[in-house]
């Protein structure tokens, strides 16, 4: 079983990201469940705008792609920006947004079968606001979320530290997470012993 994390840090490598700090807590537990994660920082990648699988010459998303459909389990890991999951969060979100009319050989939609999840970091509160707006686009593509699929971390409100510059609330964001891991792979288990039909016509 493999995981893909799309880290949706606005920094570049190589910048530290408090966002994939607490995702590596995810990979971690993930790890003890034999499933190996692989992290892809969209900062570090050419992704035009737009809405479909592949924009033509020198676009990175059509191998991000390969790599989500790879995958069993997908983990979104985004800051939080004026309330929002970042810029990135969303435009992989309206890249992904073209598997909804893409179908397997058994004329499903090719994210069936895969569950997903979401990490929230943040110097204010939002988080809940970000992660519904994430698993909400992931499930109308065809994602699975499994309960309590998700963990995030915030200072509180107003600004302060971030993530890696202070220990506050990261223990319960590190006992969420690994809780979420452990959802994320009962459920792919399950879809992988019972698959889901194909949409009723």
């Amino acid at each position: 079983m493999r995981a893909v994390v799309l880290s949706c840090t606005l920094k570049p490598s190589p910048a530290p990201s408090n966002t994939e700090a607490l995702a590596s807590v995810v990979t971690d537990a993930l790890r003890t469940h034999g499933v190996e994660s692989e992290v892809i920082r969209l900062a570090d990648h050419d992704i035009p705008p737009g809405v479909e699988s592949d924009m033509g010459p020198g676009d990175d998303w059509p191998a991000i792609r390969a790599k989500i459909l790879d995958a069993q389990i997908l983990v979104v890991a985004t800051p939080t920006w004026v309330g929002h999951p970042s810029s990135w969060a969303q435009r992989a979100l309206e890249r992904m947004d073209a598997m909804i009319s893409e179908t397997d050989d058994q004329d499903r939609p090719v994210a069936y079968d895969r569950v997903a999840g979401v990490v929230v970091t943040g110097n204010e509160d939002g988080a809940h606001h970000v992660i519904s707006e994430i698993v909400g686009g992931l499930g109308d593509i065809g994602f699975t979320i499994p309960p309590q699929a998700w963990t995030y971390w915030n200072q509180g409100p107003g600004p302060g530290p971030d993530y890696r510059d202070t220990d506050h609330g990261h223990d319960w964001s590190a006992s969420t997470g690994r809780a979420m891991a452990g959802n994320l792979v009962a459920v792919a288990r399950a879809l992988a012993a019972n698959p889901l039909p194909p949409p009723a016509s």
